[in-house]
């Protein structure tokens, strides 16, 4: 009975502090790869918007740079990694573009977040997308 009391107390001590799980914590735009190979010099804003979505950052100072930043954890107490993926408009048209982000994990975590339903079915699959 004492053995049972105490691995109850020991499961109840450990499920809040995250030492039986880590769950990975994603917070940012995902940027499609094929998105981004699609990004042509000369698009106008509306156009680099249906192809890769609202930026996370549109600074009210600078209306020709947009920034779609991402980051990732893997635990409570793990280095948080943060990418950038910055375009840049002259006239509002796309001038250039520089940066990075996490595109292998975000089609992993697209396919993810497809089983939840969190994101629109892909017609061709069946799947969602």
């Amino acid at each position: 009975m004492a053995r049972l009391v105490l691995t109850v107390l020991f499961a109840l001590a450990t499920a809040g502090c995250g030492i039986l799980y880590k769950q990975p914590i994603y917070q940012g735009n995902l940027v499609d790869k094929s998105a981004v190979e699609q990004l042509q010099v000369g698009m106008s804003k509306q156009q680099v918007e249906a192809l890769l979505g609202t930026p996370s950052i549109a600074d009210p100072f600078h209306h020709q740079r947009w920034d779609y930043t991402a980051s990732q954890r893997a635990g409570r107490t793990n280095h948080t990694e943060i990418k950038t993926l910055t375009l840049f408009f002259q006239n509002d048209a796309l001038a250039r573009w520089e940066g990075e982000y996490f595109p292998e994990q975000d089609e992993a975590l697209a396919d993810k977040m497809r089983k939840f339903g969190n994101l629109p079915k892909d017609k061709k699959k069946g799947s969602r997308r």
